[in-house]
């Protein structure tokens, strides 16, 4: 049987096309060599935002169109995303006042905002949100952004996708592809087994993020339309370094920002930067020299010094940025270029792009595969929630509130956790009774793990730990073995039977 599209890449933007085609009516099948949002979807800064910083490089077009998606995402997951306010000290000798004045006037008008509040100025000699800094800063400005859960973004959206008739298949590699008379022929290879097979797509999509050459060229035989670059982007992970729920965005006298961010309730993220990495080969890893770079850079705002013994996670991940490769890493777009032709065989490229604008980029793919496929019908995924965010914007608290009182054996942290996690599908997770299988820790049972197993393609406890969920913060070495076991066992038993 052939397929309408193949979906190369299980990250952000190939989950996204495969849940748009899908609701399109398609035939979707999705293949990623890894886990879902293993690379660079699972790497980010966590950040639905329109992007301050590319006012600055006069990138419009995409801060605009960044800006307006904020409150369309917002209210299509309110269980993985929720309004955050981002404090910006005045630092003398940087960007002036009335510098950072415009361009908050400039990011509050160009999007239609009318969810998030808009900018005001703080007096930090008052504020709460200026007793963690030095007492050299006495004036910040403040304005909204979207905090969002980006590993379980494209696993939600893989849901939503195979609920809509999509295939999605994880641990497949692509071998090669050929077009015959005008259909792809693709091998696919089994990661577990080694097992390989073919199968026949009338379009196929490269949306292989920083592989993205290496699919086009060593297994589709094509020729790169263009150049990119890749850049690392490195995150470190400290106890929490304040005591409320807003972010600081701090300016450096590299030109770049660094931001500090409340993160899984009792920690602070700290990111990112922008550092080329030549090439996949070595895999991807915050270095010492970043490390160093981010603690330094909070540190010259924090009247607390952070070091790195005070890390205790990092993560890095490589953008994949559609670029000339001149200038600073840092001044490179991230703006997304979609690659479009029909011969020999209908082939779709995509070059760049950020978590902001992975609906709208959906939206534009599908526009360029239009010609393929007579009669698709339009764009179709504004406003509808993903799997589980079927409720107002503000009314996470509320759900776990009722899942709490549904579900009187889960300790508070665990029913909020899992009300952010799940949303309105939390109670069927949770469950009507009180499990008797095994816990593995910071309140993640068999029952738990099983729907993740069974609805949401975890394979390793890697998977869970550290993408459906960021529980490996809080469960040590003990317990992750015992998930590991577990979900090893489950495996083999699925395979006996």
């Amino acid at each position: 049987m052939t397929a309408d599209l193949l979906v190369i890449g299980g990250g952000v933007n190939g989950c996204g096309i495969a849940r748009d085609a899908a609701g399109r009516g398609l035939d979707v099948h999705l293949v990623e060599q890894g886990d879902l949002a293993q690379a660079t979807s699972s790497a980010s800064t966590k950040l639905f935002h329109g992007g301050l910083r590319y006012l600055e490089h006069c990138e419009f077009r995409l801060v605009r169109e960044a800006l307006r998606e904020r409150e369309v995402l917002l209210g299509a997951m309110p269980h993985i995303a929720r309004p955050l306010r981002f404090v910006l000290p005045h630092h003398e000798g940087l960007r002036p006042a009335w510098l950072l004045r415009l361009g908050l006037f400039l990011y509050d008008h160009l999007g239609g905002r009318k969810i998030l509040p808009g900018t005001a100025v703080l007096d930090l000699r008052r504020d709460p949100a200026g007793r963690p800094l030095k007492d050299g800063f006495r004036r910040a400005f403040e304005y909204s952004d979207v905090w969002a859960d980006d590993a379980r973004l494209v696993v939600l959206n893989a849901r939503d996708a195979a609920d809509r008739g999509a295939r999605i298949e994880t641990r497949t590699r692509l071998v090669a592809a050929r077009p015959e008379g005008g259909i792809w022929t693709s091998e696919l290879e089994d990661a577990e087994t080694g097992q390989r097979r073919s199968v026949t797509a009338r379009a196929l999509v490269n949306a292989a993020g920083p592989w993205v050459s290496e699919v086009l060229g060593a297994r589709l035989g094509r020729a790169h339309p263009g150049r990119i670059r890749l850049v690392r982007g490195s995150h470190i992970v400290t106890r929490r370094l304040f005591d409320h729920d807003r972010a600081y965005i701090f300016q450096n006298g590299d030109g770049r920002i660094v931001f500090a961010i409340p993160y899984e309730d009792d920690f602070t993220c700290i990111g990112t930067t922008d550092v080329d990495q030549p090439d996949l080969a070595g895999g991807t890893a915050c270095s010492a020299a970043e490390e160093a770079y981010l603690c330094a850079a909070v540190s010259d705002y924090l009247a607390r010094e952070v070091t790195p013994a005070d890390v205790v996670w990092r993560y890095a991940g490589v953008r994949p940025l559609d670029d000339a490769g001149t200038g600073a890493a840092q001044a490179a777009t991230r703006d997304y270029r979609l690659d479009f032709g029909m011969a020999p065989a209908p082939l779709l490229s995509v070059f760049g792009g950020k978590i902001t604008t992975y609906r709208r980029l959906a939206e534009a793919a599908l526009g360029k595969l239009a010609p393929v496929f007579p009669g698709l019908s339009g764009a179709w995924t504004a406003g509808v929630p993903l799997p589980g965010g079927d409720f107002p914007h503000d009314g996470t608290p509320a759900l776990a509130q009722a899942l709490a009182a549904q579900a009187p054996w889960l300790a508070p942290r665990t029913a909020r956790r899992m009300a952010r996690a799940y949303g309105t599908l939390a109670a069927g997770v949770a469950g009507d009774a009180p499990g008797t299988g095994e816990e593995f820790g910071a309140g993640l049972t068999a029952r738990e793990v099983d729907w993740l197993m069974d609805r949401e393609w975890a394979r390793t406890a890697e998977d869970i730990l550290w993408r459906r969920s960021k529980l490996g913060l809080r469960i040590g070495a003990e317990g992750a073995a015992r998930l590991a076991r577990y979900m090893d066992n489950r495996r083999r038993e699925e395979k006996a039977a």
